[in-house]
């Protein structure tokens, strides 16, 4: 594992975060993978083998099983196969192995995503947010067709973003993030959400595109009113009610 997944969360998680099982039966990558998640935004429950999995599926809800594939005893092939018919949870395995004979047989089980160890952190977050991202429902018709905050007024499903007569150009990435944030006003986006599919979707380069954001509708950058930063979640826009 990276020394990236050993920076510790400073932050209390949201209760509306998205909460996660992870299902590992070594105890150091579980505290590792785990304490990163949260510093990234989710709530995670973990267990060590599939048995202490399922008393966790009994008694609470997730929205995603990150799923080791070699385990002792049942392993996650069996678990995932047995859960399946249970439960249409998205699951993420885990493997050590990268026969793509194992990438097949997980896939026609049913999971939706495949990691081969070791992987970057970073990876690890993107494959979450991208399957968190196919299986939440679409909620397209519910989005407010246009959008104000203070002088500013944007039409989602236009992309346009205006200041009373005025069109304020944007770039595509701009306009694509700012769709996704005028999708859940006041809500959290993450930066992997933010990334999107894009090939240069770092940290630094979402944190960058925000700031040039920020820059078109911002009086003072270093206290935003509307593109707002969700400490160790990612960014809000905070619209008019």
């Amino acid at each position: 594992m990276s020394d990236a997944m050993q920076k510790p969360a400073r932050e209390p998680v949201s209760d509306d975060a998205a909460h996660l099982l992870l299902v590992d039966d070594d105890r150091r990558i579980r505290s590792l993978m785990s304490r990163y998640l949260v510093e990234r935004g989710y709530r995670v429950t973990t267990a060590g083998d599939a048995q202490e999995a399922r008393r966790c599926l009994g008694a609470l809800e997730f929205d995603l099983l990150i799923l080791d594939v070699m385990m002792p005893g049942e392993t996650g092939f069996e678990f995932a196969a047995w859960l399946r018919t249970h439960s249409q949870v998205p699951i993420l395995m885990l493997t050590a192995r990268a026969d793509a004979v194992d990438r097949v047989r997980g896939l026609e089980i049913g999971a939706d995503d495949y990691l081969t160890k070791p992987f970057d952190p970073k990876e690890l977050s993107l494959r979450i947010a991208s399957i968190l991202r196919r299986a939440a429902p679409k909620a397209e018709a519910s989005v407010a067709p246009i959008l104000r905050f203070g002088p500013y007024m944007f039409q989602h499903d236009r992309g346009e973003l205006r200041k009373g007569d005025e069109l304020i150009r944007l770039t595509d990435r701009e306009r694509a993030m700012l769709k996704l944030l005028a999708e859940r006003p006041g809500e959290p986006v993450s930066r992997e959400e933010l990334a999107g599919d894009a090939s240069s979707g770092s940290e630094r380069t979402i944190d960058m595109q925000i700031n040039r954001l920020r820059r078109k509708i911002e009086t003072d950058l270093a206290n935003p009113l509307y593109l707002q930063t969700a400490r160790g979640a990612g960014y809000r826009l905070v619209v008019d009610r």
